[in-house]
């Protein structure tokens, strides 16, 4: 089928060419999108009439893209969203998702304009073009992540944030150790406390000998017990 382009369509001709191109093509995408007109007689006729003002619309709009994609450009677009340790996200980020951040961020685009040639199923740093007019085209970047903190991780280091084996063996390492290092302290405490125990033990046991010594020797040698009575005994009338 003949049409002609009312904008420049890329690979396929600027504003003004009759193309030939897939009638579903036609009827399915650049008609419906008034991006092309039947190439008719009297379409062609009507063109050629309009093509002046066209043009001129074509510019004005050509010029305001060329200002939001300044703005646009490096934009860095956060999306959280649920996935793997090995970074395979459970669902997908699309086209209507990047515009839907990017709207959010505070431009305003369709997700037609979004060219994405398949769904993002993985975390990471993944750059998408965006059409903000058939000559303007910028470049934003869809920052994936399973948390704020890891998407600030991406941002920081340009990596995706992907846990591996090595990862989960660490943490089990440091875990392990701090149990062992608990362990510890619970076996010094308890070492501590027998020592004190042991030691109130040994004191009770050195002061009954030393009371079953003193009656032993009183028994041996009375005389030597009232010696010491009398002593006693004296001194305390001295006083």
């Amino acid at each position: 089928m003949e049409v002609i382009l009312l904008e420049r369509i890329e690979k396929l001709g600027q504003m003004g060419d009759v193309v030939n191109v897939r009638s579903g093509y036609a009827r399915n995408y650049l008609l419906p999108q008034r991006k092309a007109v039947t190439a008719t007689g009297d379409n062609k006729i009507f063109f050629e009439g309009q093509r002046a003002q066209l043009e001129a619309r074509n510019l004005e709009l050509k010029s305001e893209a060329e200002k939001l994609g300044k703005k646009i450009e490096g934009l860095l677009v956060t999306m959280v969203r649920q996935a793997g340790d090995a970074g395979q996200l459970y669902g997908s980020v699309n086209a209507r998702d990047i515009a839907g951040g990017v709207t959010e961020a505070g431009f305003s685009i369709e997700r037609r304009q979004v060219t994405l040639e398949r769904p993002i199923k993985t975390v990471g740093l993944h750059s998408v073009a965006l059409s903000l007019h058939p000559e303007v085209q910028v470049t934003v970047t869809a920052n994936v992540a399973r948390s704020a903190d890891e998407a600030e991780i991406q941002e920081r280091t340009g990596e995706a944030v992907i846990r591996t084996d090595e990862d989960e063996t660490g943490e089990q390492d440091l875990l392990a150790q701090a149990l062992a290092e608990d362990n510890e302290t619970e076996d010094d405490q308890k070492t501590g406390a027998g020592d004190e125990g042991e030691g109130e033990d040994q004191g009770g046991e050195q002061s009954d000998s030393a009371a079953e010594a003193e009656a032993d020797a009183q028994e041996e040698d009375p005389a030597a017990g009232q010696s010491q009575e009398n002593v006693d005994a004296e001194g305390d009338k001295e006083s």
